[in-house]
């Protein structure tokens, strides 16, 4: 459904530390600097992309606005939140844990990154 999502970052170096490491746990290689400055996360075909704002002016997050990334494990998505702790990121909402959507169980977590954006991992849970 999607080819990309695109975060404005106001510090690129960090929050480059940030989604290294937190990308890392789910399988995703590091980010690669395009020749605008960009930093670019591929996997799946799909694209993450953190860049300055064109505009010049500073970067701020969506207020209620999400981005989730899919975890192969429960274990997976504690490992992702730590890494996102360790580098940069708030713990935000409940612990990592299962949740009841009504559609399914989840298990996921929720972090801040640098710049403020709200990320998620999730792990679907089959029965």
């Amino acid at each position: 459904m999607f080819t990309h999502v695109m975060l404005g970052m106001n510090d690129l170096d960090e929050s480059k530390a940030f989604y290294d490491a937190t990308l890392g746990t789910l399988g995703i290689a590091p980010g690669r600097v395009d020749p605008k400055g960009r930093v670019i996360y591929m996997n799946d075909g799909g694209r993450l992309l953190l860049t300055k704002p064109i505009d010049g002016q500073p970067a701020c997050h969506a207020n209620g606005g999400t981005i989730g990334f899919a975890a192969a494990s429960a274990e997976q998505v504690d490992a992702w939140q730590a890494a996102g702790v360790a580098n940069g990121g708030t713990a935000i909402e409940d612990a990592p844990g299962m949740r009841d959507a009504g559609f399914g169980k989840l298990y996921l977590a929720y972090l801040r990154d640098p710049a403020g954006n709200k990320v998620c991992a999730l792990h679907r849970v089959v029965e």
